[in-house]
């Protein structure tokens, strides 16, 4: 896939995922670009949480993408792209942990730079002092990174990404059930590392509240 097919084009507002999609199943690059542009940053933080390093969620992305690319005569029409895009990142994270496992867990001690607030899930337009407070948002990020990979993606499925638990589910493989259960221990988990203070910040930022 030529690199060119990765540059967002600027200027007109992006249409929605699927319209993208669709257009780009039919041969419009140009519709490709805009998808990229409109999912890959996320996608990118979904990968970063994964493995914890940028450099491996960067090679990921391309390759997600790239597999998206290859697979998109397979997309079904008029779905939503995004659980089906993810799910493609999901296994190709998989995939890379059972060929390469020594990599990713030596990538893991990367320090990766501390993401802002909205990115935890508090609203912008918040005010109150954990809001704000980049400690504890900090605390958070780095308690989030040793819970178990399937309970810290849930977490960041249903918050950092502002997934449904449905969504999460069908992105995990797995069911509601499932999805609603790795959260909640993680986030006691979370409760536990963080202490008093930062677990308020953590109900607030952290607890899964749609389903």
């Amino acid at each position: 896939m030529p690199e060119s097919m990765l540059r967002p084009s600027s200027g007109a507002a992006m249409s929605p995922p699927a319209e993208l999609m669709e257009r780009y199943q039919s041969g419009d690059a140009h519709s490709f670009r805009e998808l990229y542009a409109l999912v890959a940053p996320r996608l990118h933080r979904y990968l970063v949480t994964l493995t914890r390093s940028r450099a491996l969620a960067d090679d990921m992305l391309q390759l997600t993408f790239l597999k998206v690319h290859r697979a998109r005569a397979a997309y079904v029409r008029g779905a939503d792209p995004l659980p089906w895009i993810y799910s493609i990142a999901r296994r190709t994270f998989i995939d890379e942990v059972r060929r390469d496992r020594g990599a990713i867990l030596a990538a893991a001690t990367e320090t990766v730079p501390e993401v802002a607030a909205d990115l935890m899930g508090v609203a912008a337009d918040r005010d109150d002092e954990t809001a704000t407070d980049p400690e504890l948002v900090g605390q958070a990020v780095d308690a989030l990174a040793t819970l178990p990979s399937q309970q810290r993606e849930a977490i960041v499925l249903t918050k950092l990404e502002g997934k449904s638990v449905a969504e999460a589910a069908e992105i995990a493989r797995t069911t509601s059930c499932a999805i609603k259960g790795r959260a909640h221990r993680g986030y006691v988990s979370l409760r536990s590392l963080l202490g008093a203070r930062a677990s308020r910040y953590a109900a607030a930022s952290f607890c899964p509240d749609r389903t």
